[in-house]
């Protein structure tokens, strides 16, 4: 079997630890493995030519592509690409349509909250005179604020005050969503790698000194910890909500219980197998095997 691994890493870049790991598992489970870099790809157009050009011939579809969709902009621009190999009839792990759910975190919330999964209390804002009540709904400030799209701590913010937020808010966005501080969690969130509706890998994240998002990528810690059953039915179901192979899943552990902070559809995986100990490469590698075999 031939899996390719589609990466959206600017081409100055080598492939990320993710997309290498998982190279190296595909080759020590007996498959054969290719990186492909989306921005080589050529979508083509004319009712004759192959509708797919990579590196200016003919794309050669692999058996399964694992979608690895690190945009945080024009994604749905970016995520055509993706579209384009379905259409092809290539068996992806995620598609466009659950790629697109997570990453608009709007749309995330709207599907969470539809299947009463837990959320923190949020409100969509087009205009500054709607301030006041949404701070107030939340349950006053701090609130969170954040822009539809954005990943890896980007697009979110803290705010203190009504004169900061009436600041901040510059309105070169369509819209804002404006979301309750969940206080006593202090920087701490814990993530939750679901693969194929099971979990393979949690860890706790401690946002660094002066620093209440906790993302790796802006100098957070991660480290083992053990979930509860509710946590883990949490997270799977939303995955499931949002028709992810496989995703990570953010939660908090607040007063009243948890609450889904974000839903990842290609989420970082390199610190959790770090402070765990967990082979989440190997985990989606082999339900990337088991998954296409039930889809021949």
């Amino acid at each position: 079997m031939k899996i390719g691994i589609l990466s959206f890493r600017s081409l100055s870049r080598r492939a990320s630890a993710e997309a290498l790991a998982l190279q190296k598992a595909v080759r020590a489970a007996g498959h054969r493995c290719q990186i492909f870099r989306a921005k080589r790809f050529q979508m083509v157009y004319d009712g004759h030519s192959p509708w797919l050009l990579y590196n200016g011939k003919p794309f050669k579809p692999a058996d399964v592509m694992i979608t690895r969709p690190s945009v945080l902009s024009n994604v749905e621009l970016h995520v055509a690409l993706i579209e384009q190999m379905e259409l092809m009839g290539v068996k992806l792990f995620n598609s466009a349509e659950s790629i697109l759910k997570a990453k608009n975190k709007l749309k995330t919330m709207q599907i969470l909250d539809h299947h009463n999964i837990p959320v923190p209390k949020t409100v969509v804002i087009h205009r500054g005179e709607d301030l006041k009540q949404a701070v107030k709904f939340v349950g006053g400030f701090p609130v969170i604020v954040k822009t539809p799209f954005g990943t890896f701590g980007k697009g979110v913010t803290i705010v203190e005050s009504m004169r900061a937020l009436k600041s901040f808010l510059i309105w070169n966005q369509p819209m804002y969503l404006i979301q309750e501080f969940v206080k006593h969690t202090r920087g701490k969130d814990i993530r939750i790698f679901v693969v194929g509706g099971k979990v393979v890998g949690t860890m706790m994240r401690s946002a660094k000194k002066g620093e209440f998002r906790s993302n790796i990528e802006l100098g957070g810690v991660g480290e083992k910890v053990e979930i509860t059953e509710e946590e883990v039915s949490t997270a799977l179901r939303s995955v499931q909500a949002l028709d992810l192979n496989y995703g990570g899943v953010d939660i908090m552990r607040g007063k009243g219980g948890v609450v889904v902070l974000e839903v990842n559809a290609n989420p970082g995986f390199e610190e959790l197998e770090k402070a765990t100990g967990s082979d989440i490469a190997g985990a989606i590698i082999d339900y990337v095997v088991e998954y296409a075999g039930r889809h021949v």
